[in-house]
């Protein structure tokens, strides 16, 4: 008799904690305001004439000096990135035999 005590108290105490739980959720994403001189996108979707090309130094070359000095990330397969969102930054995704697989703006 004392142990079922012992475990309705328990539970009794423990209970209010659980509605503590469901109002912890984050709050959901908002939009960021575009911060000051940064590009809203980084101009992936112009790029489509280099997909299919191996990525050599020349054609990194040329599209680092078109994004003019703007960040250039290539990422290649199991490369580890940041989950930062950066409208900006141009991401190059390449193949495992460095052929441009395609752009997007993160």
């Amino acid at each position: 008799m004392p142990r079922l005590r012992l475990t309705a108290a328990a539970t009794a105490a423990l209970l209010p904690l659980s509605a503590c739980a469901a109002d912890s959720a984050p709050p959901p994403a908002q939009s960021m305001p575009p911060l000051p001189g940064v590009e809203p996108d980084c101009g992936a979707e112009k790029l489509g004439a280099y997909v299919g090309q191996r990525a050599t130094d020349a054609v990194m070359a040329a599209i680092r000096e078109w994004r003019a000095g703007h960040p250039v990330r290539v990422l290649r397969p199991g490369s580890v990135v940041t989950m930062d969102y950066r409208p900006d930054r141009l991401n190059v995704d390449l193949d495992a035999n460095g052929v441009i697989k395609g752009f997007r703006c993160t």
